[in-house]
């Protein structure tokens, strides 16, 4: 395993008994063990689709717990991969098939959609913006706006039409994934709005079991959200200021501002230690925020041993 100074978790090497299987994504590292899977949420973030090269303390367990707490109070809309999270950064789950489709819903007119508004498009996914829209004003309501869900490289826009005449989704399961998509949407925005935020956007990823849709990987975490805060929102539209959120786009935006967008022949800027520990305060403030529960900090020595040897006793 490779760590910094501070014991975040850049990358996990383990071998668990019975182990087929294993895949280092963006943000997890996941295991496959007979028919289930270990996520091990590390401190990776990325950006623009790039791994940015510094990890960030606290922010896999952040994002476990995060997920792990809006699965569990989201089984009574759709049954989800969980079964377990044996360690503040492993959850242990059902292995899925998954849908090569992440569904991306917004409520709220942000990020790459309003970059694409800002140029003059109007379709985005195949569905239509309202004219007269400012940057953050709602949509009329939620609009789903998919994406294919690659193995390397960036995610592209994709709409339903296309989905469906590819054949990457069955009419019958796409109905599914829409309909789990707006409920679990609607769930997520009442409870951002008991704590006093908005969800303005999110994706959620679906895999199928025995026949069933399964919701997987994490769900209303800041790296899979966008969120709000929703005392003063109304004021600062009315005045065309920026507004206050709880998500990674800060982080984005500091990377366009030193010149990086993912883009070929751009060089990652260096993040000064200050920034790294500006997005793990954030990290931590969200969970805080949307769960209302006290952050404890994990004890990250030993950190490998720690991990290992909790999932092992929950296998």
């Amino acid at each position: 395993m490779n760590f910094t100074s501070n014991q975040a978790i850049l990358q996990t090497n383990f071998q668990f008994p019975g182990q087929s299987a294993v895949y280092h994504g963006k943000v997890r590292d996941v295991y496959t063990i007979g028919d289930k899977l270990v996520m091990v949420a590390t401190d990776r973030i990325s950006a623009f689709d790039h791994i940015l090269p510094r990890p960030i303390p606290f922010k896999g367990q952040v994002l476990n717990q995060v997920a792990a707490h809006f699965l569990e109070a989201t089984r009574d809309i759709a049954p989800n991969w969980l079964i377990s999270t044996p360690d503040p950064n492993a959850a242990i789950g059902h292995t899925c098939k998954p849908f090569r489709v992440e569904m991306v819903i917004r409520g709220y007119l942000a990020g790459h959609a309003w970059r694409i508004y800002a140029k003059g498009g109007r379709l985005i996914c195949g569905v239509l913006m309202p004219d007269g829209m400012r940057e953050n004003d709602p949509f009329p309501e939620p609009i789903i706006t998919p994406t294919t869900k690659a193995e390397e490289g960036h995610d592209e826009d994709i709409s339903k039409e296309e989905i469906l005449a590819k054949g990457l989704v069955s009419p019958e399961d796409y109905a599914v994934l829409e309909d789990y998509t707006r409920r679990l949407f609607a769930r997520g925005s009442a409870m951002a709005r008991e704590r006093g935020l908005l969800l303005v956007d999110t994706k959620y990823e679906f895999g199928k079991k025995d026949g069933l849709v399964y919701v997987i990987d994490e769900i209303h975490t800041p790296d899979s959200s966008r969120y709000f805060y929703a005392d003063g929102y109304a004021t600062r539209q009315e005045k065309g200021e920026r507004q206050q959120q709880l998500s990674k786009e800060f982080v984005r935006e500091w990377l366009m501002a030193h010149g990086f967008m993912g883009l070929e022949n751009q060089l990652m800027p260096v993040m000064p230690e200050s920034f790294i520990e500006e997005i793990s305060a954030r990290y931590i403030e969200l969970y805080e925020r949307i769960t209302g529960k006290q952050f404890l900090k994990a004890d990250t020595e030993g950190i490998e041993k720690r991990i290992y040897e909790q999932v092992l006793a929950a296998l």
